[in-house]
């Protein structure tokens, strides 16, 4: 390494030790300050300098001389107290002796990175316990199944393709439903975190990432019940709809990144459209406060196992269709999925986009078709559970969509 570049990551372990010490002062942390941090981290660093030349034992052998020094530091607040007080001084300076140590090594922009983690952590101490305070049972079993559809299932599962029509890959199929889950879990933990109260537009916001469809249930069943609630039920309806499209792109891009510059265009026109009636209908729904449904825990094990047939079934029927009835057959097998489930088709379409089974044209244009057909759905719901007036309003919103819908597919040019 040149003599620069020494001095130059020299400077960066000694910015973040300031950093992280800094924090410490405020905070009137007892074992170690703003001195003593950037000392730490340049111990680190040097002892990863010399580690290059003389063996990592060196970087071990500075690892032990913290401990002692921490051991020592602690041995009079010990002796003096009775309650324990605390490591979390402690686990910063471990940590950041190894972030000075792996500037020297590794990647500086890795070590940066987590030297300010390190310190935001530290900082968010208040907002932190806030926020554990305000995760209850429910929400802490449902992270929890979460973390067992992902951490434990997910990784057990073969990675290969079995099945008619070779399509049928249980780690892809299971990694389709932790994606799927994660997005609906950020919603409802976002929903729990803001209450119920938090406003028509976080209603609708949340409503789209968790599950329109159950919104719009939920919102056209109240519509019945309180009379005069209709503006803000549409209002609430319309921006879940819109965010639909919003989720199509983020699983485009998440399992196929080659995909959204042929698919963003339709599905952004069709976002500002629904996007652009919702605001129309909330200059009706401004006097109107009504809380947010209770949500349902998206991490449910039976739910997961649903959509992970859904989707193999519809990846089977996809692959069947296109054998058997051309580009036909995957448009009637679209208009059915999207009724049900707009995730299941999405990532379907998009792994045969990826997969080169399906031009990107085409694959676009399934999608659409099949987001029309969920609004078509949604319009069937309101009018079952809904009121008149509910009805009305959402009808003629989503006939305008629909209308800009029929016309993308029919003059949007061919890639």
């Amino acid at each position: 390494m040149e003599l620069l570049e020494v001095f130059k990551r020299l400077g960066i372990a000694l910015g973040l030790g300031l950093l992280v010490g800094l924090q410490r002062e405020r905070t009137d942390a007892r074992l170690a300050g703003f001195r003593t941090f950037p000392l730490i981290t340049l111990l680190g660093a040097l002892t990863g300098l010399l580690g290059k030349d003389f063996g990592g034992w060196i970087m071990g052998l500075g690892l032990l001389g913290l401990a002692a020094v921490i051991v020592v530091g602690n041995l009079e607040a010990l002796r003096g107290k009775n309650e324990s007080p605390g490591v979390t001084s402690e686990a910063a300076l471990l940590v950041m002796y190894a972030v000075g140590a792996y500037l020297m090594i590794g990647h500086s922009s890795v070590a940066i990175a987590v030297g300010g983690t390190v310190a935001v952590l530290l900082h968010l101490k208040p907002e932190m316990h806030a926020l554990a305070a305000k995760i209850g049972d429910r929400d802490f079993k449902a992270i929890m199944q979460f973390v067992l559809i992902s951490l434990v299932i997910l990784p057990v599962l073969p990675n290969q393709y079995y099945g008619p029509y070779y399509v049928l890959n249980p780690y892809k199929i299971w990694l389709m439903v932790v994606l799927i889950v994660g997005i609906s879990l950020g919603g409802y933990l976002a929903y729990k975190l803001l209450g119920p109260r938090a406003g028509t537009w976080a209603g609708g916001v949340l409503g789209g990432l968790i599950s329109s469809t159950a919104t719009t249930v939920s919102y056209a069943r109240r519509s019945r019940k309180a009379t005069g609630s209709h503006a803000l039920a549409t209002f609430v309806i319309l921006v879940a709809s819109a965010i639909v499209f919003v989720r199509v792109l983020l699983l485009v891009g998440a399992t196929a990144p080659g995909f959204v510059g042929s698919i963003a265009g339709p599905m952004g026109i069709m976002f500002v459209v629904i996007g652009a009636l919702s605001i129309r209908s909330w200059f009706a729904s401004r006097t109107e406060a009504t809380p947010m449904p209770e949500q349902g825990n998206p991490t449910e094990l039976k739910p997961a196992l649903l959509f992970a047939v859904l989707f193999a079934a519809i990846l089977v029927g996809v692959a069947a269709a296109k054998e058997y009835f051309g580009s036909s057959g995957l448009y009637a097998v679209a208009i059915l999925s999207g009724l049900a489930d707009m995730d299941a088709i999405t990532l379907s379409i998009t792994q045969l986009v990826h997969g080169g089974t399906v031009a990107a044209d085409t694959g676009w244009r399934l999608i659409l078709v099949a987001a029309m057909s969920n609004l078509v759905f949604k319009t069937a719901i309101v009018a079952l559970l809904g009121n008149r007036d509910l009805l009305a309003r959402v009808a003629t919103s989503f006939a305008v969509a629909l209308a800009v819908g029929v016309a993308i597919l029919l003059f949007w040019p061919a890639g």
